[in-house]
């Protein structure tokens, strides 16, 4: 480490962030973008996403410039000639770009190429990184124990880089624009925002148990209900009935701007929950196969909803029983929907609060 110490007692001109996806991991690195620009405030800092995940970044002050890295067109290279021309010319872009300094937050084999790709002279990642992507680091940042938050890791790189460590915002914004279109879209004042979709099938409750809860959302606390979410959400969202269908209908700026509008959120452990927990709203996340020591909605264990099944977390996309989420009950998520409403407003997140992960049956 005592390469990096005297390298960032200098001024790093050009930084680079390795940290291309998934949109819960994008916004899980938002408050490192913001301490790392706190530290640097005159540094070039791009930010190397999925054009999926771009969106979240779009316009954002600390932020110079983003990269796209479509995998999925440059993963053809190997078989695809003009693949393998897109990948010659990505090559030989990162290059020109002249990056002194590069953090990779990914930590998979592609991403430690990319930043090695860079001939940046500090490429920093963790210790621990997989796929043997360490081996591209010049730099590698010890992680204690793997029972911590993503979050939490990031602060620690940031620590590493001599940042400082608080506080933890995010700073999620939506132009006027967005709210206009979500004003349109949602004829509703007061609603509580669904979202049933998550990219593994063992993260989702069960549909028809989403659908029980527009009536007593709408009778126990006066809420009428808007499912959303992207285009995985759209054959979920037709089994809700009597709610405000808006899934595969927003822009990632316009779901932001629809979950700071929302009086409650009940979410699977998925991209949009995390949107809504940095939020700072009133939330109700599900968990099953996943811990949410990891990734649940950070410094927010009240709102976490699990059975606390012996096999979870047990990290399986797929499962013949799914256990674990298939026996959370429509009343246990009410109950900390009420719970959650009863608490005081929080607005963006920002100081710390207890960590503790209650498990509520």
């Amino acid at each position: 480490m005592s390469a990096l110490v005297t390298f960032i007692a200098g001024l790093p001109r050009r930084i680079l962030i390795i940290k291309p996806s998934s949109l819960g991991d994008v916004t899980h690195t938002l408050p490192f973008l913001k301490l790392l620009r706190r530290r640097w405030p005159k540094a070039h800092i791009s930010w190397l996403v999925s054009p999926a995940c771009a969106g979240l970044l779009e316009g954002r002050s600390d932020l110079d410039d983003l990269i796209l890295f479509d995998r999925k067109r440059l993963g053809k290279a190997w078989w695809n000639p003009a693949a393998a021309i897109d990948l010659f010319r990505f090559r030989r872009e990162m290059r020109r770009r002249q990056f002194d300094l590069v953090i990779d937050l990914q930590g998979l084999l592609r991403s430690g190429w990319m930043a090695w790709e860079t001939g940046a002279p500090v490429r920093i990642g963790f210790s621990n990184a997989r796929e043997l992507s360490w081996l591209f680091y010049t730099v590698c940042v010890p992680i204690d124990t793997m029972e911590q938050h993503a979050i939490d890791r990031y602060l620690r790189m940031a620590a590493a880089l001599g940042c400082e460590t608080e506080p933890v915002r995010f700073d999620l914004a939506a132009s006027a624009a967005d709210h206009a279109y979500i004003d349109r879209l949602v004829d509703a004042r007061r609603f509580a925002v669904l979202l049933p979709a998550a990219t593994w099938p063992t993260k989702r409750w069960p549909i028809e148990n989403y659908a029980q809860l527009v009536r007593p959302l709408r009778q126990q606390f006066g809420l009428e209900t808007v499912v959303a979410g992207g285009p995985d959400a759209i054959d979920l969202a037709a089994s809700v009935h009597g709610a405000i269908n808006v899934a595969g209908k927003t822009t990632l700026g316009q779901l932001v701007a629809l979950l700071e509008k929302a009086e409650l959120v009940i979410a699977n452990d998925s991209g949009p929950m995390h949107m809504a927990a940095a939020l700072g709203r009133p939330l109700v996340a599900i968990f099953g196969p996943t811990n949410a020591i990891r990734t649940g909605p950070y410094r927010r264990p009240e709102s976490v909803v699990r059975t606390g099944t012996d096999c979870s977390p047990c990290y399986r996309k797929r499962c013949r029983s799914c256990k674990c989420v298939r026996d959370i009950s429509v009343e246990a998520v009410l109950a900390a929907a009420q719970r959650q409403l009863d608490e005081p407003a929080r607005g963006h997140l920002s100081a710390p609060i207890p960590r503790s992960i209650a498990a509520h049956e």
